[in-house]
């Protein structure tokens, strides 16, 4: 009885020893937490972070507006046969650049070189008759004159010499219509741009029976129309836009323009409109515009999906400031400042359209107000910073369309 009183006596002084260990390195580890607090707050008080700060940008930009619409090639022929006969030969590679006047297709050409042989010949047997009746005409009038012809036989010279005459024109016709059948055995691109796959193989008659056999199509896509469309609600402010402007307002078409495809970043392609509908759609409340670009390397292609944008033609004084500057938390868009006393405030804006890499401030900012443009994570509102100054650049015009 004794051991077992002695055990539980050992077991309690044992458990009490732990506590006060384990309490003793609790208060230690407090001590030390306060001790680095305070030390990591002094020096946070005698070293403030460092940000950078800079005014905004005041420059003369134009709004734009934003659409959706496809491209189309400014030109597309269907070639075909205009002349019956055997298809000969394919000069080109499906899908190729083809140049202007570049030969495509030959048609069996030997009925057609024989066939204006033909006109040739009927052209000078045309010119023996007309030779032979001018000269008989003339004998048969001067025996008239001498009481050697009658009346009759001279009208009836003057008439072969006439019919001879339309003979001729006849005969000089023909030939014309020869050359153009044989011109037509050869089928040429008729512009610059993209030909398509062949339609027909060598050795199968086209042309038959009057009907015009589609050999291929053909592109021209240089320079390029982009179709797009604009609600009723924008085509009236720009139209009242384009009245007030000097450079527009005669020719609307003077309008620059840009679209960017699905792959690429911003607007890289410039060119111009070039056209509107005459009239709104009433069931869409829309306008149909086009724009006309240049492809010299003929790499976009007709029926890809464009984003559009077309500024407006009038220029106004805005703010500008990074994009990356502005932040959001549920109170709207805001941007970290600089106060003379370099603590940081928080200012509410409302940010407009964008302008390359920078955003339009249309209200909440001043030009000398100084935004922290880096070091944002280490910036809180009223807190106290070490800024650094620089100066902003204004993003080129064209970035408008970039």
């Amino acid at each position: 009885m004794f051991d077992s009183w002695q055990k539980e006596a050992d077991a309690r002084s044992l458990r009490y020893f732990w506590a006060v260990r384990i309490a003793a390195l609790a208060l230690a580890a407090a001590a030390a937490s306060a001790v680095c607090g305070c030390e990591g707050q002094k020096d946070t008080a005698t070293n403030p972070p460092s940000v950078t700060v800079a005014r905004p940008v005041m420059e003369s930009v134009a709004n734009y507006r934003d659409f959706t619409g496809n491209t189309v090639a400014t030109e597309s022929v269907a070639l075909v046969a205009r002349v019956e006969g055997y298809l000969d030969q394919i000069h080109f590679v499906d899908g190729s650049e083809v140049q202007k006047d570049a030969l495509l297709f030959t048609i069996q050409q030997s009925q057609y070189k024989a066939q204006l042989q033909q006109a040739l010949a009927q052209v000078d047997a045309q010119k023996a008759a007309l030779w032979h009746s001018k000269t008989e005409l003339k004998r048969y009038s001067h025996l008239l004159s001498e009481d050697a012809a009658t009346q009759t036989e001279v009208d009836h010279w003057r008439f072969e010499n006439e019919a001879a005459k339309a003979n001729l024109s006849n005969a000089q016709a023909q030939v014309i219509i020869a050359k153009l059948n044989l011109s037509y055995t050869e089928v040429r691109a008729p512009f610059r741009g993209r030909i398509g796959r062949h339609l027909v193989n060598p050795g199968n008659l086209v042309g038959a029976a009057g009907q015009q056999t589609p050999l291929a199509q053909i592109d021209q896509i240089d320079p390029l129309y982009v179709y797009f469309t604009i609600n009723e609600g924008d085509l009236l402010e720009l139209i009242s836009q384009f009245k007030r402007s000097p450079a527009t307002r005669n020719d609307q078409r003077m309008t620059p323009c840009y679209f960017g495809l699905a792959n690429e970043t911003g607007f890289p392609h410039r060119g111009r409109l070039d056209f509107a509908s005459i009239a709104v759609a009433p069931t869409t409340g829309t306008l149909q515009l086009r724009g006309i670009f240049p492809n010299p390397g003929l790499s976009v292609l007709p029926g890809l999906f464009a984003r559009v944008r077309v500024p407006e033609p009038e220029m106004h004084e805005r703010l500008l400031v990074p994009g990356d500057a502005i932040s959001f938390d549920q109170q709207g868009e805001y941007l970290l400042v600089v106060n003379r006393s370099n603590l940081v405030e928080r200012r509410p804006i409302k940010s407009g359209f964008q302008v390359g890499t920078m955003m339009v401030i249309d209200q909440g900012l001043k030009a000398d107000d100084e935004v922290i443009v880096d070091g944002l994570m280490l910036a809180i509102p009223g807190a106290e910073v070490s800024p650094r100054r620089k100066t902003l650049t204004a993003p080129p015009l064209t970035d408008v369309g970039a």
